[in-house]
């Protein structure tokens, strides 16, 4: 097995961290604003706002059929994140941190909504980490963060549990993990640049479609601009 770096560890603990522990600590909020047996009654006095969170594409189409679904009920063991959070702060009084749910937080805020903006941000930044590695400093400042946000919305077992996650030894299964990461990011960096160079065609195609008379058309009129210049020249 090829070994790791140790910035590449932290970026497989991190990422650990914010697929696997996060999720559970905020649904564990999201069941005390919404209890599961009154969820789908919940849901349905709220359609109204739902629905304008669809048309606003606030909530996607996939998001939709776990609210409403054709058979069944709503189950918040379905939801990910980011549909629990937008719930949380558009059907209950939460009070939003003090730079709004889009910003990370301030250290000393440790409100819900704080709490919940906190997990939110970090996993953004991770979704849109374009390397492997992660360094040691952000990697001890984040999961400090992460984790007392993640004890203060889960318990203390799930604090705890992020405290062992932090120094466990990683097994076969995370570094193959890491592996399979490294590989992800290459054919990310392949596929960026070919859409880079589509979008570079695209350009050129409507540079072309802007122009009033088609190349084909200029070219044949260029030409004939340039007999007539020659027969005046030489006439």
């Amino acid at each position: 097995m090829t070994s790791v770096s140790e910035e590449e560890e932290n970026y497989v603990r991190l990422a650990l961290l914010l697929k696997g522990v996060t999720p559970r600590a905020v649904r564990t909020y999201f069941d005390r604003e919404f209890p599961p047996t009154s969820l789908p009654s919940t849901l349905i006095r709220s359609h109204n706002t739902l629905l304008d969170l669809k048309v606003k594409r606030i909530i996607n189409q996939a998001q939709w059929n776990l609210l409403i679904p054709r058979n069944g009920v709503p189950d918040s063991k379905t939801f990910d994140v980011t549909l629990m959070i937008c719930l949380i702060r558009n059907l209950t009084s939460i009070n939003p941190p003090i730079n709004g749910f889009d910003s990370l937080p301030l250290p000393g805020e440790t409100t819900p909504g704080s709490d919940l903006a906190r997990i939110k941000c970090y996993r953004n930044k991770l979704a849109h980490h374009d390397s492997n590695t992660i360094d040691t400093t952000y990697f001890n400042t984040a999961w400090r963060d992460i984790s007392d946000a993640v004890g203060r919305l889960g318990g203390q077992t799930m604090y705890q549990e992020c405290q062992g996650l932090k120094v466990k030894i990683l097994d076969q299964s995370n570094q193959e993990i890491m592996l399979e990461i490294k590989q992800s990011l290459e054919e990310l960096k392949e596929l960026k640049l070919t859409i880079d160079n589509l979008n570079i065609e695209h350009s050129k195609v409507m540079e072309i479609l802007k122009d009033p008379i088609p190349w084909n058309i200029k070219g044949t009129l260029y030409l004939l601009i340039q007999i007539k210049v020659d027969y005046y020249l030489t006439g």
